[in-house]
């Protein structure tokens, strides 16, 4: 038993610095790669991704994961070997039914995808973007075929994000969110606008670099084991435990662009950095899902980075690095400012009470491009469509419209559900904070996050993926997912701020 688990990890770490160097290239790529590396770096992904399934798949492995599932009943089921055989389970049961020359042909496009993206958003043209997307669409659908049928072809590319979740759950939940949210929007719009142009003027970029980089060093970002870079779409991504790398972007006339990137990625960082080094180059060393994952950067970006609070302590800090744009701006002003809500037109950009409508419609996208009734080519309109119906604003151009994300061009649908997925558990785990530290709001407004960040990593980070997530959210918090603590949140912070009663 003990040499078997020993070569299974063996094999998975080998896996893992496989898929490790793939992230690398996929980072450099987002980063410092020159526009005309796209080719060999398609080529270099590719190559590195068919090794890599190729090992994941190998009946070698699948032996020895099967002798180990049936020592499983001697074992501690919460033990790390234990979690770790039943994850590996899983994933080779998942890769074991998707072809190798699938996944290298899918890389190749994706690697290639991702700088036309770019491109087809600098011009604004998403004619550039669409037989990229075209092809992209059609390979999820052959990956989803794959596998056996569903109660929703879009349940399996959910799976990959979200373990366990299934296509109804989100429906159910974005239903119970759509009705409340659009009630609080409109009750807010019938109040008197708060003016936030102070935002909106010259920030030098050197300053605005400095200032997020004091915040998240005070939330405990370790600089020895990560990195902050600049991108035209902020993400985190790692490449072990002890190399987790974020990046942001700037707008020289909107201040909060960065500093709110900063601390959004921060908050995945600090999950990264807070997983238990023991469960480090195995299948364990990551998040639990892509949900639990943003519950971690909303708590820090939202829920803590614009509260009050937190600004009675770096307002100050903040006028010093800005004093003549600042100047006249009252700490209630700048906080109603950066909490201000106005349906807009970019997702990450959007305020807390309307960023939820930003996901629910591409949600609807997703699920019509894989049911088949929707078409890519369709898409620049039937976005503008949806963005009246849902915000009553309309994008004048594609870069602000269907381009504005990333995360089709590397295949990811099936993913935008967890960022609403996430606003939620960040609620729920708020809190539990707020239960299980007395001084919890004392701290955050003298600029100590140790109590909290102890606590998250006590609670949630160190166990990496070891459990299914509504699992570990039912561990944290008591609870699975749930609308019911988000809804409060929002509630009580914007009719205070608005003065609805």
């Amino acid at each position: 038993m003990k040499d078997k688990m020993l070569k299974l990890k063996e094999m998975i770490h080998e896996i893992c610095d496989i898929n490790s160097a793939i992230a690398l290239l996929g980072w450099d790529q987002q980063t410092y790669m020159p526009r005309g590396g796209a080719e060999d770096r398609a080529f270099q992904t590719s190559t590195l991704s068919h090794i890599s399934h190729i090992k994941s798949t190998s009946q070698e492995l699948g032996t020895l994961i099967a002798e180990l599932k049936n020592s499983l009943d001697g074992m501690a089921p919460d033990s790390d070997d234990a979690c770790l055989i039943k994850v590996a389970a899983r994933e080779y049961d998942k890769k074991t039914k998707v072809p190798a020359k699938f996944v290298a042909k899918f890389s190749e496009l994706t690697a290639m995808a991702q700088t036309v993206w770019e491109e087809a958003r600098e011009k604004s043209d998403f004619k550039i973007f669409q037989p990229y997307l075209e092809k992209i669409v059609a390979m999820q659908k052959e990956y989803a075929s794959f596998f056996p049928p569903s109660a929703h072809v879009y349940d399996i590319l959910l799976d990959d994000f979200e373990p366990g979740l299934k296509t109804a759950d989100v429906k159910k939940i974005f239903g119970e969110l759509r009705t409340t949210q659009v009630e609080l929007i409109r009750a807010v719009s019938e109040r008197k606008q708060i003016n936030d142009s102070f935002m909106r003027q010259d920030f030098d970029e050197k300053k605005q670099w400095d200032f997020g980089v004091h915040v998240i060093s005070a939330f405990g970002f370790d600089w020895s084991k990560g990195r902050q870079d600049k991108s035209a779409h902020p993400f985190t991504t790692g490449f072990g435990l002890g190399d987790t790398r974020i990046t942001t972007r700037f707008l020289p006339d909107y201040l909060a662009s960065s500093l709110f990137s900063s601390m959004h990625e921060c908050g995945h960082a600090l999950y990264e950095q807070g997983i238990d080094r023991k469960l480090d180059r195995t299948f364990l060393g990551t998040g639990a899902s892509l949900a639990v994952h943003e519950s971690q950067s909303r708590l820090w970006e939202n829920i803590i980075g614009r509260s009050m609070d937190f600004w009675i302590h770096f307002y100050p800090e903040l006028k010093k690095y800005f004093p003549s744009q600042l100047s006249g701006v009252s700490l209630q002003d700048f906080y109603r400012g950066i909490n201000r809500v106005q349906p807009s037109l970019v997702r990450v950009e959007s305020d807390e009470a309307t960023y939820n409508l930003h996901v629910m419609l591409r949600f609807e996208i997703e699920i019509g491009l894989m049911e088949g009734t929707l078409d890519v080519k369709d898409l620049p309109e039937i976005w503008n469509v949806k963005m009246k119906e849902y915000l009553g604003v309309s994008p004048e151009n594609d870069a602000e419209g269907v381009l504005q994300d990333v995360h089709w061009s590397y295949g990811s649908i099936g993913y935008f559900p967890t960022y609403t997925l996430g606003n939620l558990v960040s609620a729920q785990i708020w809190e539990c904070l707020e239960r299980d530290i007395p001084g919890l709001h004392e701290n955050i407004r003298n600029g100590k996050f140790e109590e909290i960040l102890q606590w998250l990593r006590e609670k949630l980070h160190r166990h990496g993926s070891k459990f299914k997530p509504q699992e570990l959210v039912k561990r944290v918090t008591g609870s699975e997912i749930t609308p019911a603590p988000y809804l409060r949140y929002l509630d009580g912070k914007y009719k205070e701020i608005y003065g609805i009663v």
